[in-house]
């Protein structure tokens, strides 16, 4: 029986509110939320939430997911992460990612959790570990999940130290050592960047819930690697309306760094997210992206 490992969700959803700069409704709001004045601060979000204001949809996620101001509302927060992570709000998207993969939608939230994890995120690494050690929405590699999680539990992740107790009882040496210079590359910038600068926002704790029970995911189905490829791809970005991501590709597919590259959309909730796949190797999707963000492009490299 293949073996699989345990999740805590605990401590794996913490508030972190959007900084300057903001609408000056926006704005207020944090002020009245940094005074304990939550049902103010709710008042302040709703009209730039509903007007497209994606940090106003990013806090307002954050308060529903907690039950400040309002009454908890896990579908209500999870549509607003959505929403603010279709625009390009990165702590939106993490989020989503998080709860896609709590919630059971492993494939789904592989993508999204990579991209927190070139953020530095603990809870990110956690969970992407978590799916490479138990092979949910992601190919199984323990040497990756073990990389991770000991990332995970180095950002301060206590549950992570538990996890890696665990992978030790049924991987091999060689595969912990190969996980532990998969980690030191990660360190140096292969496939995780320094965490980011914490935002003078309020931080506030969610209650803890205990972790619900993994529901069983179907894996994305990708195409089989043309011959001489490697499964190495290049993310270009999220977006809630498919004919987004169909002008991104336009946009993108006659770039040099994409030339002779196939277009691939995977679902992630409510998502679209756009690769470009074909690369040969690590290094020739890392020399894309670092080169298309130069020009500005967003991107991140991940299989």
């Amino acid at each position: 029986m293949a073996r699989r490992l345990g999740m805590i969700a605990t401590a794996l959803m913490p508030a972190l509110f959007v900084a300057a700069p903001l609408s000056a409704d926006t704005a207020a709001g944090v002020a009245a939320w940094e005074r304990g004045e939550y049902a103010q601060a709710i008042r302040e979000w709703e009209g730039p939430a509903a007007a497209g204001d994606a940090d106003a949809q990013f806090n307002l996620a954050q308060a529903y997911r907690m039950g400040r101001g309002v009454e908890a509302d896990a579908q209500k927060a999870e549509e607003l992460y959505a929403a603010a992570a279709a625009q390009g709000n990165l702590r939106a998207a993490d989020n989503y990612g998080i709860l896609l993969y709590l919630r059971g939608e492993h494939a789904a939230a592989v993508p999204l959790l990579a991209g927190a994890v070139t953020r530095g995120d603990p809870r990110a690494q956690y969970l992407l570990g978590t799916a490479y050690f138990n092979g949910d929405g992601a190919g199984r590699d323990w040497p990756r999940a073990y990389a991770l999680m000991t990332l995970a539990e180095e950002g301060g992740l206590s549950q992570a130290g538990d996890s890696l107790a665990n992978m030790k009882t049924h991987m091999s040496a060689k595969d912990q050592a190969s996980g532990t210079q998969i980690a030191a590359d990660m360190r140096k910038g292969g496939g995780v960047s320094a965490a980011p600068k914490p935002s003078p926002a309020p931080v506030a704790k969610a209650a803890s819930r205990p972790a619900p029970a993994p529901a069983s995911a179907p894996a994305a189905k990708a195409a089989a690697p043309a011959r001489g490829t490697s499964q190495w791809k290049v993310q270009l970005g999220a977006f809630a309306v498919a004919g987004n991501a169909d002008a991104m590709w336009r946009k993108l597919a006659r770039r040099p760094e994409l030339a002779g590259k196939t277009r691939r959309d995977q679902s992630a909730g409510k998502l679209t997210v756009l690769f470009a796949t074909g690369f040969a190797d690590q290094a020739q999707a890392q020399q894309a992206c670092r080169s298309l963000k130069r020009a500005k492009v967003d991107c991140l490299v991940t299989r």
